[in-house]
């Protein structure tokens, strides 16, 4: 067991109190857009976050949720929730006028998100391909000044977030992105200064291109910043991208999985991570879009919270 307290209704901690701040996001309800007639209503996305056993959720895409900063505070009260991070997206190696795109929702979101008491930005990648529509939009690798722009960018935001927001920007590598395996991750790491920017490591769609998440907190401890936590189907993976499967449509046929159906493992993750910095953010993103049914992921993110409370005692709900 990873806590111990008696109290079966009692919320788990870590042993020392200390520990990897599980929770959770809309992500892992089927919600990719703020609207669509698919997802689920968000007042019920919060009740079920809340039935599932989380206390910690992202923000997930800006305007799902309520962007009334007093609104949002009394949901999220009124259900003990509170807020680990906001989400942005960005397309810094097109060039410089991408930066007032950026901003514009780094003003809103971290704006929104920060004065919650969120301390987290993750951004992410524009993608060489849509995930809505699977159209091809540009080259799937970049250039030496494109990498050399992505990385700028990158930097002058993650500055300009601690210095408006006292918010850290995270980095998500991403599949259909332009960052995504291992060696397009070093790249990024290499043109980037950790002052400014550090990595959401996504368990799920860095195992998407083969990346082994344990190696690569071992080898960059000090740029791991934040966890998204999912699973890979092992053997569907290598048949999407054999087939060069867009992910949207790999999602759509179940390229994600419940844990622990697929991989990697979570526990070794968990460990290494907690051994490099007890109070990060493990947030579990299941991505399910478009979900079979509203009444799914319910039952998928209490049984996946019981999974993760049991794979190490270096973990903590509050």
């Amino acid at each position: 067991m990873t806590d111990t307290v008696t109290d079966p209704d009692a919320t788990p901690t870590a042993p020392d109190g200390h520990g990897l701040r599980v929770g959770t996001a809309p992500d892992s309800w089927g919600v990719w857009f703020p609207e669509h007639p698919s997802q689920v209503p968000w007042p019920r996305f919060l009740d079920e976050v809340q039935q599932a056993g989380y206390h910690w959720i992202e923000l997930g895409p800006y305007g799902y949720l309520p962007t009334d900063p007093h609104q949002l505070e009394d949901e999220l009260a009124r259900r003990e929730l509170k807020l680990s991070a906001g989400t942005v997206f960005t397309g810094f190696h097109k060039g410089d006028d991408q930066w007032q795109r950026a901003w514009d929702q780094a003003l809103a979101v971290a704006g929104l998100a920060s004065t919650l008491g969120a301390e987290h930005l993750v951004v992410i990648p524009d993608l060489w391909r849509s995930d809505a529509t699977s159209e091809v939009l540009e080259a799937r690798t970049l250039t030496d000044d494109q990498w050399a722009k992505l990385g700028a960018g990158h930097d002058k935001l993650g500055k300009a977030l601690l210095e408006e927001f006292g918010v850290k920007q995270q980095f998500h590598t991403h599949a259909d992105s332009h960052v995504g395996t291992h060696q397009e991750t070093e790249r990024f790491l290499a043109e980037t200064d950790a002052r400014y920017t550090n990595l959401c490591l996504d368990t799920g769609h860095f195992a998407y291109y083969g990346g082994d998440s344990v190696r690569l907190v071992e080898q960059h401890p000090d740029r791991i910043g934040y966890l998204h936590l999912k699973q890979v189907d092992s053997d569907l993976r290598f048949t999407v991208l054999k087939n060069d499967v867009p992910f949207g449509d790999a999602v759509a046929q179940g390229v994600m999985v419940e844990p622990p159906k697929g991989v990697p493992e979570l526990a070794p993750v968990l460990e290494a991570v907690s051994r490099i910095d007890p109070e990060i953010f493990a947030i579990v993103e299941q991505d399910m879009f478009p979900v079979e049914s509203i009444d799914l992921p319910l039952g998928i993110a209490t049984r996946t919270r019981e999974h993760i409370m049991s794979c190490s005692p270096r973990s903590r709900l509050v």
